[in-house]
């Protein structure tokens, strides 16, 4: 009966007939406080530059951000994402997209399709409020109950399953953006109890706010897009709703003190030390004016199949490799699935001839959120030392705060409540005056399978302050791997009291074990 039922939901199709209205991002953003806000920052530091970026390694302000972007938008919000997690935190996100579209704000979600099976369908039912759009990016039929039934109704289409729209982007009323490595979700927030993501945006305001507006609207109406109602109706999404977890029996109350009432509970959890406020101040960020460029795919690159993109070579992560090759003294990249995969191999062999220091920061086997990356990695690691490119790998385990980079004395760190860092952040820093935030990873993944977005900002001061964000986790956050006398070592962290090693240090029997088993039979672009 089970495999019946996995058969039949594998059988269901797309609608052949879809109404997807066109639209586009809002036309003059002068007309909104932020646009006037953009302009008058401008005017004020008196730059001949077209747009002004802050950076952002905070987790909180990470939030906070975007919480202050939906509360001063007039007109209109684009938000497009890979993946947007049913939890506590977002949905304070929702109850303020709620409050703007209220107040008449437009609010148009796009997002990717696979990650909304089981709770997170959930997600899918902003689809059906006044003024807010959603639409799914090659949408994947049936399989909506959970992501295993996701995976194994749709192994008929392996290829499609796997060509996914990773662009993050958030854009309020076409004058201000956020992109980075950052989908939403209490995990990438820094609250969740489990693992928390470290990672880096950019925000991002004037002429490449609208580049980014733009490259919405290609993916909006594209016929990727398809709006949930042709796909679900919300009862069906309501079905999918998980239940409550039974009720345990009542306890006795030791006293009066148990018997807080709920309004009582919640403002003391709003009390608490690692609660996120609901907005900042953006005008108290520091902003720099700097020449700028946006690297991003083509929707088109969704419908490709690997070997037309691989043959095209007009990827954003072609974009940045060739941006790369022009170093002239050092490349400082963090990506936390690397798999370079045969020719950028060859080019990073090239770049190291011309002795440009390279610096690689990447997660450990123990820190890594998708262990089979890990294994396309290790594959490359030791040829990567012999070449001289310097690898340091992400401590699972950290000390202090893992809500940034650079918090406080700069330190990524553990977190509150003993939970573990994943490294999530997509930054490449070269020669101390090129800075490049985005969505992509340096592997045949995003290369091949997944579209991509990253801006190109040149500013030493921005450069500086992002080298200044990571280079604490190079020296107290990770292992510094080397090669020798033809053996890998895992050098301990700087004052971490822990020993070197000469296996992947904190990982698990069984990660170990699969890293031996998977290693030498997966190909490069499935990892």
């Amino acid at each position: 009966m089970v495999f019946f039922s996995v058969w039949l939901t594998g059988c269901t199709s797309l609608p052949s007939k879809v109404d997807r209205p066109v639209s586009t991002a809002l036309a003059n953003p002068m007309e909104t406080r932020l646009g006037q806000l953009v302009q008058a920052r401008a005017a004020q530091a008196g730059t001949r530059n077209d747009s002004g970026f802050a950076l952002v390694g905070n987790a909180e302000l990470a939030f906070t951000s975007r919480m202050t972007l939906i509360k001063a938008a007039q007109k209109t919000l684009d938000i497009q994402y890979y993946a947007i997690f049913a939890d506590d935190t977002t949905e304070r996100m929702f109850v303020a997209l709620r409050e703007a579209a209220g107040r008449g704000v437009r609010i148009r979600i796009l997002l990717d399709d696979f990650n909304t099976s089981g709770k997170n369908a959930q997600v899918l039912k902003l689809a059906f409020e006044k003024n807010i759009e959603l639409r799914l990016f090659n949408p994947l039929p049936g399989g909506r109950g959970s992501m295993v039934l996701r995976i194994v109704s749709n192994l008929k289409d392996v290829a499609r399953m796997q060509r996914r729209m990773h662009n993050k982007i958030f854009v309020a009323d076409n004058a201000v953006a956020i992109t980075g490595g950052r989908n939403l979700g209490e995990t990438y927030f820094g609250q969740s109890e489990g693992t928390n993501f470290i990672d880096i945006d950019v925000l991002a305001a004037g002429r490449i706010a609208r580049d980014l507006s733009r490259s919405f609207d290609q993916y909006w109406n594209n016929p990727l897009a398809y709006p949930v109602q042709s796909l679900m109706t919300k009862k069906e999404i309501e079905a999918l709703k998980p239940k409550p977890a039974p009720a345990s029996a009542p306890q006795p109350a030791a006293d009066a003190a148990a018997m807080e009432t709920p309004a009582k509970t919640l403002a003391l959890a709003a009390d608490a030390p690692n609660a996120l406020p609901d907005s900042t101040d953006l005008r108290l960020l520091t902003w720099a004016w700097a020449p700028s460029a946006l690297l991003v795919d083509q929707p088109s690159k969704i419908a490709a199949d690997a070997d037309d993109v691989e043959e095209a070579q007009e990827t954003a992560v072609d974009g940045l490799l060739q941006l790369m090759s022009q170093a002239k003294t050092d490349l400082l990249i963090v990506s936390p699935y690397f798999v370079p995969g045969e020719r950028m191999m060859s080019q990073f062999a090239e770049i190291r001839r011309r002795g440009v220091r390279v610096r690689v920061l990447t997660n450990s086997l123990a820190s890594n959120d998708a262990p089979a990356a890990h294994v396309g990695y290790a594959r490359y690691r030791e040829a990567l030392l012999a070449m001289g490119i310097e690898i340091y790998e992400m401590r699972a385990e950290q000390e202090g705060t893992v809500l940034s980079f650079g918090s406080g004395t700069g330190s990524t760190g553990g977190s509150k409540n003993s939970s573990r860092a994943s490294l999530h952040a997509k930054v490449v820093v070269m020669d101390g005056s090129l800075l490049v935030v985005g969505s992509m990873n340096l592997d045949l993944r995003s290369k091949l399978q997944n579209s991509e977005v990253a801006i190109i900002i040149r500013n030493r001061a921005l450069s500086l302050e992002a080298t200044r964000m990571i280079e604490p986790a190079l020296t107290s956050g990770a292992y510094h791997v080397e090669l020798v006398d033809g053996q890998l070592v895992w050098r301990a962290p700087q004052g971490s009291n822990l020993k070197d090693s000469t296996t992947e240090p904190d990982a698990s029997l069984p990660l170990k074990l699969l890293l031996k088993l998977i290693g030498p039979l997966a190909p490069d672009e499935m990892l």
